[in-house]
């Protein structure tokens, strides 16, 4: 046990039971000089991205690209307070000790304090103590501070939702205020990046986005702005250094591109292959591998909005798409279907949810009922690649045609990803479209109120039912995992119902590895460790 037991009692956040999924790894074929390459140089991983440039290097910034920048930048060049536990693939993630060694919450989780990890310092000499903790948390969340940075708060406020500020209890303690109960404040706190706060006053933050320092597996060495990032080992670092020496980031958004890339030898490692590459690339000798995840790849529909304000017609079309052929035939098993709110890869997910199949007659029957016999018109923006999407255009193309065969027209409109998410976090529709496509994930769990909560940016639906909120008040002063799941599985259930959002598939985060790449295990969740990752 990590956790400090003083005012409430509980213990460390445990693993929720999950279904058995898939690591298909391994290597299928004997490589051979006409499949899988050997790298130019053992020590040295270089990984194809799906974003469309290198993420911000500063701390929560690295989230411009989405959970991709921060899991290559943001993870690998910091740590948090906390960090998940990647090393077991067939169990969900659990929070462990990161740059804080314990930690405890007041009675109403409203306070919470953490005993920091002695001995470690960023890499540029600055001891990692309570003022650096309180500098960083500060920088993010108190607009009185000086160090505060808005443009840090914009892009990550989604993972920060509900703290007002960090205090400096002793050299090695701090405690951090929220406005309300926060139960689950380590697990949003694995994805809060330190910087250095030297770093950070000496260059200003447009100077350390360009030489960033933290505490993390790798260092900063060198970046080409459009073309690559490279990251060295950090030999002392406080968890033991990396297996490799060097670490290279290339954004490569097209998915043939890097699947070439691949093939070439050009990299090791590369995110999101198309579905028909994964069945090639195993029969060539690579690696591939899958897990469940939670990921809910989705629509948005906004709800206060001509026929899809009625929940029959949003129902309707839940009930028109064929989940089932999309995951097998155009994702060829690189996904699951979504039937309900939940995915499987959260701990709230039960199959009592899952509530919408392939009925086409049930969907028009619904349409008739809420006064659309024949029918609507929508458009519905969507992003053109980047993290978590998948194949976002034949995706969203055979959802059209099932929709139209209902009676549901719905007019595509392709957005450039970074455009998307940047309309996304300023809570609003590119185009004024009726919906938008977006991948999304309730992890951390403050992501329920802020996508499900009215008055929230972030619910782009603009979703508003007083039970959810209710519920989700409830999860939020309750620090025991299980029974917390049990309340968001009570939400899934009413969301599902309401259909705010058209719920299609989950992905199961495909990607695939050079044969001499050795040591990854494919967690089930949207971040990886690499510090267990050899190239022989």
């Amino acid at each position: 046990m990590f956790m400090k037991r003083k005012r409430r009692a509980f213990a460390a956040i445990p693993a929720a039971a999950a279904g058995l999924l898939l690591v298909l790894a391994g290597c299928v074929a004997a490589p051979s000089d006409q499949t899988a390459s050997t790298p130019e140089s053992p020590g040295t991983l270089v990984v194809g991205m799906t974003t469309v440039d290198i993420p911000n290097l500063d701390t929560g910034l690295s989230l411009n690209q989405g959970a991709e920048g921060m899991r290559f930048v943001g993870l690998s060049l910091y740590d948090g307070l906390t960090k998940w536990d990647l090393s077991d693939g067939g169990s969900l993630p659990t929070v462990v000790p990161g740059l804080a060694e314990s930690w405890e919450a007041n009675d109403d989780a409203t306070e919470w304090t953490f005993f920091l990890r002695e001995g470690v310092s960023f890499t540029d000499g600055t001891p990692w103590n309570a003022e650096a903790a309180a500098f960083n948390i500060n920088r993010y969340v108190d607009e009185e501070s000086p160090q505060y940075f808005p443009e840090l708060n914009a892009t990550a406020g989604i993972y920060v939702g509900g703290m007002v500020r960090a205090e400096v209890v002793d050299d090695m303690t701090i405690k951090i205020l929220a406005r309300g109960p926060q139960a689950a404040l380590p697990e949003s706190l694995a994805t809060i990046p330190m910087g250095s706060p030297s770093a950070i006053e000496e260059l200003g933050n447009e100077g350390f986005a360009a030489a960033p320092v933290g505490t993390g597996p790798f260092v900063f060495e060198r970046m080409s702005r459009g073309q690559e990032l490279v990251l060295t080992a950090n030999e002392g670092h406080w968890n033991g250094a990396p297996e490799v020496e060097t670490l290279i980031l290339r954004p490569l958004p097209d998915a043939t591109s890097r699947v070439a890339a691949l093939r070439s030898g050009e990299v090791d490692w590369i995110e999101s292959p198309t579905p028909d590459d994964v069945v090639a690339l195993s029969g060539a000798g690579f690696q591939a591998y899958t897990n469940t995840y939670d990921h809910a790849w989705v629509w948005m529909f906004d709800t206060t909005k001509g026929p899809l304000a009625d929940p029959l017609v949003r129902q309707a079309a839940n009930y028109a798409i064929d989940r089932e052929s999309l995951a097998e035939t155009i994702l060829q098993g690189t996904a699951e279907p979504l039937r309900q709110l939940a995915p499987k890869g959260n701990f709230s997910y039960r199959d009592s949810n899952d509530v919408y199949g392939y009925d086409p007659e049930k969907a028009q029957e619904l349409l008739a009922e809420a006064g659309y016999p024949e029918g609507f018109s929508m458009a519905l923006s969507y992003p053109t690649a980047g993290s978590g999407n998948m194949q976002p255009q034949a995706m969203n193309e055979a959802l059209q045609r099932d929709l139209a065969a209902v009676g549901i027209e719905v007019e595509l409109e392709p957005v450039e990803w970074a455009t998307m998410i940047s309309s996304h976090h300023a809570g609003k529709i590119p185009g004024d479209a009726d919906a938008i496509n977006f991948a999304v994930s309730f992890d951390p769990p403050t992501f329920w109120r802020i996508f499900l909560g009215p008055g929230s940016p972030i619910n782009l639906a603009k979703y508003d039912n007083s039970e959810v909120v209710s519920l989700v008040d409830q999860a939020e002063l309750t620090l025991d995992q299980d029974g917390r799941g049990d309340i968001y599985a009570s939400v899934a259930e009413l969301v599902t119902a309401d259909a705010p959002w058209l719920f299609v598939v989950s992905d199961l985060n495909s990607r695939v590895v050079a044969p001499h790449v050795k040591g990854f295990v494919q967690p089930q969740s949207w971040f990886v460790d690499l510090t267990t990752v050899s190239v022989e």
